[in-house]
């Protein structure tokens, strides 16, 4: 369930015993307004090869549950725009075809330089009872950074 955060008294309890109150987390202020540069960067485009993603990106995953948790990283902000406009929910499920049914949620993380996809239910009830080879999901990154997709060279060749 989802409970309002107004909802909940956050306390810290110190090892005598005392309580005290915690203060509500600030709220999201704007790149600019933190002194942060937010200026797009454009992905490289030109000549392209096909190589596999793990050529250019890095990768997390693993499990939550029945959901698979799986992140690609850039290694620039070159290669985050790459990403962030080439791989769409509709691209991992073409990558991925054993999630092409499932219902996948993606989270852009552009401080990050990463992309976040879930996949809903693909470790089915969850690690006891998944019938995957990889039921907690952590060879899933990798398993994504062995796809071949047409990237531009300036991102392989790290010019």
């Amino acid at each position: 369930a989802l409970v309002a955060n107004d909802d909940v008294q956050a306390v810290v309890v110190a090892p005598d015993g005392a309580r005290r109150p915690v203060g509500a987390a600030p709220a999201t202020r704007e790149p600019a307004s933190l002194g942060i540069d937010a200026t797009p960067v454009t992905a490289p485009n030109g000549p392209v090869s096909g190589e596999t993603l793990g050529s250019c990106f890095a990768a997390r995953s693993g499990d939550k549950g029945g959901n698979a948790n799986v992140g690609l990283f850039g290694r620039s902000a070159e290669a985050y725009s790459w990403i962030e406009h080439n791989i769409s929910v509709a691209k991992l499920r073409e990558l991925l075809p054993e999630a092409a049914d499932l219902d996948i949620e993606r989270h852009v993380l552009p401080n990050l330089w990463s992309i976040n996809f879930v996949i809903h239910g693909l470790l089915q009830e969850g690690v006891a009872a998944s019938t995957r080879q990889d039921g907690q999901a952590k060879s899933l990154g990798e398993w994504l950074r062995a796809k071949v997709m047409d990237i531009p060279l300036p991102l392989i060749l790290g010019d």
